[in-house]
Parts: C-alpha cells; structure tokens; sequence
C-alpha cells in the first residue's frame, strides 16, 4: 500500500477559455480508513463538459467547484481497503472520486461493477452517466417513433453518439452534426446514422436542409448556438428537443439565435435536462445499454490520455473538440 497519492485540484478559475494554470498537481498522504469507508484505487478518470460550468465562481444547478480541492469527476477503479462490509477488496466500483489517484468513500454513492461482459472504462461512458444523458433524453423528452427523422448535434461524441445509434434502434431518419470529415464518416459508415453534417465545411445550414427533406421531428441538442439555431429552421409542428449541453458557449462564443420564432409557430416543445436529477431513471436506463453494448448493438468510441498529468490538457482538448467518443484518462 503506498503512503501517497497525487490528485489534481483547481488552483484558479478560468477567465475565458480554460488554461493549465488553472490546475495544480499536488502529492498528498493516503488517509486511513475510518469504519464504514473504503480505499478505491482508480484506474480510469472521466472528463466531460459539465465540469467547465463547475469551475465557474455562479453556481447554477449544482455548488461551483471548490478551490484548492480535488477537480470533481467520476471514475472506476478497485477497492484495495475496506472497512465496509459491502465492499470487499477487489471489487470493481464506480465513483465521483475525481481527478484522483486514489479516493476514500463512506459506499454511500459508489457502485459495484460487473466487468464481465462490459470493459471497466465503458461505465464512465457508455454505460455511464453520458450514456444515461442520451438514454434519458431520447426515451423521456424526444420520444421519438419510428420513421420520424431525429437531428443530434456533437454526433460523434459520448452522449450524441449513443443517442443517435438509440433512434435508428427504434427506426428513425438519425441526422448527426459533428466537426470534421473524419467524425462525420465514423457517424455514418461505423455508428450507422443516415447522414451526417460537417458544421465546419462552412454551409451548415444549406447542408443540414439537403440532410433533412421531410424536416426534423426531435432535436438533441449538445452544443447550442449555430447547431441549435440551423435545426430550429428545418422542424416539423410539434418538434421536440432535448436540451442536454451547451458546449459551443464554453470559451465564451455567442449563443445567440435567430430563429426563437419557430418555438412558437411550430409549436415546439424544448426541455433542458440534468441527468443526475432523474436518478429514478437510472437502474432502467443502465440496464438496458448494458445489454445493448453486450450484444454489440451499440458501438462506442474513447479517446484515453495516459496519466493523471495529462488531465488538464485533455480535458482542454475536449472543450475544443480534439477528442474522438468519450475522452478517459487512464490511471492504472
């Protein structure tokens, strides 16, 4: 057992666009155990977007990131101490540990993992909370039937990838809006959408229409600003959209939109979701990708840094899009 561990914590909020100064990497003493907790060492790091709107000084729908303290994140590692009786050394277990070698939890919020039909770093992602965000989104707010035709932005990354292979699942017309060729040819030849738009060819909105004869009927929407405004241009009366993330505003772009007027004349009907305030959801929701993933029903794709000194970088590279499916930081 080691006598230390490093972890990453904010040592100052960003103003703008997120800068590696704004992490620090420290050695700290591994604590001992108290009755009830368990020792996890993590062996996967998650990074996601909603962490950006953490590190600000507003809190919004949850307390802002504090400073000086551990960078708030979910992980999967192995129990290597217990004073629980729940958790037995060497199980597998999900957690909100963060950017951290090690942690210690009370078991409260930890969950045991079945890493036998599913890979360990699947459930920070799939079979994760990105994969319950496209789970809940399109079964609980879009709603989407068949034949219907299904708009997803940010198409090729964690949740947007899953939402998109849910709906042709259910046989819908699955649009994706992703950056690059590369990302718009792995949508469609490897996940299976019916087309893809490349928001970074420069005729968004031209291309989205020639991808959408018969309009758009559910929107997922991930990144706000351009996507959202050119899929409100093409819906149908009666439209649905699931309002997950607005990552296009993270660096502080304009997230304004033009077309507000079709909310009203097409009747639509748009919802922003957290996905940790529907836990009602979750034992249903994890249920069913798991087996979707199992059987090869659902594919997925991950971009993994090596060590937890690459967080900071890594995680700036998805802010910026560099990151290919859900972005890990291997640990172990």
């Amino acid at each position: 057992m080691p006598e230390t561990y490093q972890r990453i914590v904010l040592a100052a909020r960003p103003r703008g666009a997120v800068a590696p100064e704004n992490f620090r990497l420290e050695t700290v003493p591994v604590p001992e155990l108290a009755d009830g907790e368990v020792l996890i060492r993590n062996h996967y790091l998650s990074l996601d977007p909603y962490m950006r709107g953490r590190m600000s000084k507003v809190a919004t729908y949850a307390a802002s990131q504090a400073l000086d303290e551990t960078m708030i994140g979910g992980t999967v590692g192995q129990v290597v101490a217990s004073r629980n009786a729940f958790y037995q050394e060497g199980d597998y277990v999900n957690g909100m540990l963060g950017w951290a070698e090690m942690g210690v939890s009370d078991g409260l919020l930890l969950r045991k993992l079945d890493t036998t039909r599913i890979p360990l770093p699947a459930f920070l992602g799939v079979v994760g909370m990105p994969g319950m965000a496209a789970w809940y989104g399109f079964n609980q707010i879009m709603e989407a039937a068949a034949g219907e035709t299904v708009v997803v932005s940010a198409a090729s990354g964690a949740v947007g990838s899953v939402v998109g292979q849910l709906a042709r699942l259910r046989g819908c017309r699955v649009v994706g809006i992703a950056g690059g060729p590369e990302k718009c040819a792995y949508v469609v030849n490897e996940l299976g959408f019916d087309a893809c738009v490349d928001y970074k060819a420069g005729n968004l909105e031209a291309d989205l229409a020639a991808a959408t004869p018969d309009g758009i009927d559910a929107i997922f929407e991930n990144v706000g600003g351009a996507c959202l405004d050119a899929a409100l241009a093409r819906t149908n009366a009666f439209a649905r959209i699931a309002l997950c993330g607005l990552i296009g505003g993270f660096t502080g772009a304009d997230m304004s939109i033009k077309n507000a007027r079709a909310l009203l004349l097409n009747r639509l009907t748009l919802r922003g979701f957290i996905i940790t305030e529907h836990m009602e959801y979750w034992q249903q929701g994890l249920q069913e990708l798991a087996v979707l993933v199992a059987n090869k029903q659902i594919k997925y794709r991950e971009t993994v840094a090596e060590g937890l000194a690459a967080a900071p970088q890594a995680f700036i590279g998805l802010l910026q899009g560099h990151n290919f499916g859900k972005q890990l930081v291997k640990l172990i």
